[in-house]
């Protein structure tokens, strides 16, 4: 076997998460057995969480299992890092057949955000892999109560860039349509497929790069359709709404996720947006679930892109040139206990700061 070359471009991965029993494993399962997932490496914690197949299996080596259609699994190290710096040691030394794609599977209990800010901030793993995308399967069935009574299942709703709903066999249209609504609330930006959908395969399933540091790649369009849905949906600007209400269980013991776009005409001056973004981290930066936007600096003529997962942002990055000609600064949040109002304060206290600061005596 072949090494590959020292100069490989960074491999995309994505992380399929999901609450208990949502299917995020029967749909992985079918989604490696496709040709055009054959160079791809599963992550997971556990051989038996992914429910292999004994007769998909070739070869087996150590934390390695390499299956007939291609795709190489591997369990988890002692942590995340550890095991991607294993991959890459053992691609780079023709241990194990080259790769092109890895798919990390989180239990069903785990909150993705520790995840997403090992790759997105370990430097030695940043120089091999790149944060592609976030996938999050919800039970068609029991989802809606997943999501009033786990955090983890909201947050994993939270940071997807693509839900697929899964056993919409044993629903009901009614129930599947409130289940898609409440998705749509909480994450507006995200798409949303039912799992036996012609579009739920390989490629389309893992690739979205709504997390590439290359503002030419980023899914812009998408952000603002979720802008626009939220100026349509009239709950976003009630700030005493809680999506926790549903189903008669009380929110006083769960926490609540809100989704709203902040817009603003003006251009905003340079000092004033780092401010912000300085200011709201330290501040409640463990309940910004997912930050991403499009911003008029006035600095520039060219619009400045953020985004950002809790306490972490990625350095902001220009766009070649605005997507329309709305040149309003555009913002998605999705938020833990934290509604607009909050955030537009500061946004203010930060704007009027560096104005009087700058303002000519």
């Amino acid at each position: 076997m072949e090494s590959a070359s020292n100069y490989l471009p960074p491999v995309p991965i994505t992380v399929l998460t999901g609450f208990l029993g949502s299917g995020k494993t029967t749909l992985l399962t079918r989604l490696i057995r496709q040709p055009a997932m054959a160079r791809t490496v599963v992550i997971v914690n556990e051989f038996g969480e992914v429910g292999l197949d004994h007769h998909l299996v070739a070869e087996a080596s150590g934390n390695t299992v390499l299956l007939d259609s291609g795709c190489v699994c591997c369990t988890m190290l002692s942590d995340l890092s550890a095991t991607l710096r294993d991959l890459h040691r053992r691609r780079m030394v023709g241990e194990i057949p080259d790769f092109d794609r890895v798919v990390i599977e989180t239990t069903g209990l785990a909150d993705p955000g520790p995840i997403l800010h090992t790759l997105m901030t370990d430097r030695v793993i940043l120089g091999y892999f790149k944060l592609d995308g976030v996938v999050t399967t919800v039970d068609a069935v029991h989802g809606l109560g997943q999501l009033n009574r786990n955090t983890e299942s909201m947050t994993q709703v939270a940071v997807a860039d693509r839900i697929v709903v899964t056993k919409t066999d044993l629903a009901s249209s009614a129930s599947l349509s409130l289940l898609k609504s409440r998705l749509r609330e909480m994450n507006p930006a995200a798409s949303i497929q039912e799992s036996d959908s012609s579009e739920v395969t390989g490629l389309l399933m893992f690739e979205s790069a709504n997390y590439s540091l290359d503002p030419e790649h980023l899914d812009v369009d998408r952000w603002l359709k979720a802008e626009a849905y939220d100026h349509r949906d009239n709950h976003a600007h009630h700030p005493d709404h809680r999506h926790d209400d549903d189903d008669n269980i009380s929110s006083r013991h769960h926490d609540a996720i809100d989704s709203f776009c902040l817009t603003s005409e003006k251009p905003v001056r340079w000092g004033a947006l780092v401010g912000f973004l300085d200011a709201l981290t330290q501040l409640r930066g463990a309940d910004l679930l997912r930050v991403k936007g499009l911003v008029d600096v006035e600095e520039s003529d060219l619009p400045v892109v953020i985004q950002g997962v809790e306490h972490l942002f990625h350095p902001p990055s220009q766009l070649q040139s605005w997507p329309d000609s709305d040149r309003r600064s555009r913002v998605v949040f999705i938020t833990r206990n934290l509604t607009r109002e909050p955030i537009e304060d500061l946004f203010r206290i930060c704007v009027a700061a560096v104005e009087a600061k700058e303002a000519p005596l």
